[in-house]
């Protein structure tokens, strides 16, 4: 891959998205990304099975939201373009969603408007979602959301590269929805993961340009302060309404790496 014509592209540092697009099979990452994501392979060699399971997630989540009548979403964090993309599940279930995906790394902003050149539904912004008020400003301006109606607004697998209290940070977003909106969200979680393994973790995403923040379930839950959780609540990701085919069985042992947690809320 190349960093040609990407403006405030840094290869130099990894990316959370581009390790997450390598978990994946992905090629948009550079050698720092993969140095990276190995060293959390050898400590944890479940991370594959972890993020296809989550991307399995997103998509089983975005098709209830559909299914629900939602027909616009706003993506944060999304990463990097990748097989059965957010708007190609909402648009199998209801022609003429729109989406707005939201990321802070540039190459996604590149390579989501190469994907998306001539799609007047979709929509690429770079952001960071710790800015509410910039987010919204921008995805509105794209003309594709409606904050009048019901959007699905999804954090999946994002948050746990946010330090700090998020309470007020989930305030400033939800706010915003209309009724009948969802949230969709996924998070790590330390919850049985030894204090040892936890600290081998972090230490390899301090190198990255966001950290690791690992939170139990109990945090998680109270991420969905505001919203009706539907069933089954927040739980691994792979056991929200798992589907017949689903992409791999659930990682088992002592030595797996730490979960993600997940759910959907109803904004009442």
């Amino acid at each position: 891959m190349t960093s040609a014509a990407v403006p405030g592209l840094d290869v130099s540092r990894p990316h959370p998205a581009r390790m997450y697009d390598y978990y994946l099979g992905g090629k948009d990452n550079f050698a720092a990304d993969r140095s990276a994501a190995d060293e959390i392979l050898r400590r944890y060699p479940e991370t594959r099975v972890i993020a296809r399971q989550n991307r399995a997630f997103m998509r089983r989540a975005t098709a209830a939201m559909a299914a629900s009548g939602v027909r616009q979403f706003l993506d944060l964090g999304s990463g990097l373009p990748t097989a059965d993309n957010l708007h190609q599940v909402a648009q199998r279930v209801a022609r003429g969603s729109t989406v707005v995906y939201v990321d802070n790394d540039p190459i996604v902003l590149n390579h989501g408007r190469a994907l998306l050149a001539g799609d007047r539904s979709t929509s690429v912004i770079t952001a960071d979602l710790r800015e509410p008020d910039e987010i919204w400003k921008l995805a509105e301006h794209t003309g594709l959301l409606d904050p009048a109606r019901p959007i699905g607004l999804l954090m999946v697998a994002v948050l746990h590269f946010v330090p700090g209290d998020l309470a007020g940070l989930m305030r400033s977003h939800l706010d915003r929805l209309a009724p009948g909106s969802h949230l969709a969200l996924a998070h790590g979680t330390a919850d049985g993961l030894d204090a040892d393994r936890t600290r081998q973790a972090d230490s390899t995403y301090q190198k990255t340009s966001s950290g690791l923040y690992l939170r139990g379930a109990r945090e998680i839950e109270a991420l969905f302060d505001g919203t009706r959780l539907l069933e089954p609540g927040v739980v691994p990701t792979w056991d929200w309404r798992p589907g017949p085919a689903e992409p791999d069985p659930a990682p088992t042992g002592p030595s797996a790496f730490p979960g993600v947690l997940a759910g959907v809320g109803l904004v009442p």
